[in-house]
């Protein structure tokens, strides 16, 4: 079954790659490998603002990682033109914006890692990371970046 496939399946569509609106690029391709900006999480198209454990709960914050996950997807397919031309989900690094006293920030990064893990089944096991921060751009909830690795062509 190809990743659109079990995307499908998901009810996930992709969304298209949002300009940068600082000095950055999207994506930067370094042989096989592909190093995808951070994705802030959004909610109804606008960042998700809040921090976990004081205005969101953990399972909130589950669910912006797997929305800022989704956008990563789109980046993805865009840089690649077909998502089943990755070979691994190499790294994810999720920045949890966090009150001083939550320590749950590994759960929180799960809405991403079990995502990739739904559409790419073992290509989507990955490396991760998961750390607390004092605030995100826009005081969004969650950001997300990720290495990829991408089939020889």
């Amino acid at each position: 079954m190809s990743v659109y496939e079990k995307l499908a399946d998901l009810s996930i569509s992709l969304p298209a790659v949002v300009a940068p609106i600082a000095a950055y690029v999207p994506y930067v391709q370094s042989g096989r490998h592909l190093f995808v900006s951070g994705h802030i999480a959004k909610r109804d198209g606008n960042p998700w603002h809040g921090r976990l454990g004081a205005d969101l709960s953990t399972e909130q914050g589950e669910e912006a990682a797997r929305n800022a996950a989704i956008d990563l997807l789109g980046t993805l397919h865009a840089a690649t033109g077909d998502l089943n031309k990755i070979t691994r989900i190499v790294k994810l690094l999720v920045l949890v914006n966090s009150a001083p006293t939550f320590t749950e920030q590994h759960l929180v990064a799960n809405g991403a890692s079990k995502l990739f893990k739904q559409a790419f089944g073992a290509v989507g096991a990955h490396a991760r990371s998961a750390i607390g921060v004092a605030q995100l751009p826009f005081g969004s909830c969650v950001e997300v970046e990720l290495v990829a690795e991408i089939a020889n062509e």
